[in-house]
């Protein structure tokens, strides 16, 4: 029951890098369609992971968490460490019937000033999440409660809905899932970000004059003649 506060070397995102408060600023601007054309349509979480309330929109870095199947004594943990503005992003472990959050755990995160959670595992009180606000992301819901008796591993890198999170990777949430940026990149993302925001400008324009996408996007080579 030892508790995993360092991940392995070389394991972690860079979370000393500064990232520029502009960079951080598109970043969290951008809808997590964008964010994923712009890695190149990876870092997209399973569609599994899905927002509470429609509507319910994220950005922060991730503290990211392992729990034991059925049990989130190291939820509670990650509320008590968490600083303001990260997201919670919860591996659940193998267990698929139990709830590993309600109401109580997200009405203690918000007032701790967390950003949102991410959660590869099911919630209960789904109604009373949802009227809270605070954006929370999960795999579904059931009555059943968990345990509370082992501590898993805290801030190490985790596979979160299928994709790598590393403590101080950025995640993104939204109506249409859940993205993770790797720290790392997040600049070359930003601008990525304001080319494909360009690009798709330029090409509402075309429309209105009258073009149709078929020749804007070069499509008709592939089309029978």
């Amino acid at each position: 029951m030892r508790e995993s506060s360092t991940p392995s070397p070389g394991a972690a995102a860079p979370a000393h890098l500064a990232l520029d408060p502009e960079v951080l600023k598109a970043l969290a601007a951008a809808p997590t369609a964008m964010l994923s054309d712009a890695l190149g349509r990876w870092g997209n979480m399973d569609a599994a992971i899905h927002p509470v309330a429609a509507g319910m929109q994220c950005f922060g870095p991730a503290f990211a968490l392992r729990c034991w199947p059925a049990d989130n004594l190291t939820i509670h943990r990650a509320v008590e460490l968490a600083e303001h503005g990260d997201v919670l992003v919860i591996d659940g472990g193998s267990g698929r019937d139990t709830a590993l959050l309600g109401d109580i755990l997200v009405y203690a995160a918000r007032l701790r000033g967390v950003a949102g959670i991410v959660l590869q595992g099911l919630i209960r009180d789904s109604a009373a999440i949802a009227a809270q606000g605070l954006p929370v992301f999960a795999s579904g819901a059931t009555a059943r409660g968990p345990v509370k008796e082992t501590l898993g591993a805290v801030q190490v890198p985790i596979q979160c809905g299928g994709v790598l999170v590393r403590p101080g990777d950025l995640v993104a949430g939204d109506d249409d899932g859940v993205v993770v940026v790797p720290r790392e990149q997040a600049a070359a993302v930003a601008e990525r970000i304001r080319l494909i925001h360009e690009r798709e400008e330029q090409v509402k324009k075309a429309l209105a004059a009258g073009q149709t996408t078929v020749d804007i996007l070069g499509l008709r080579a592939k089309l029978p003649q």
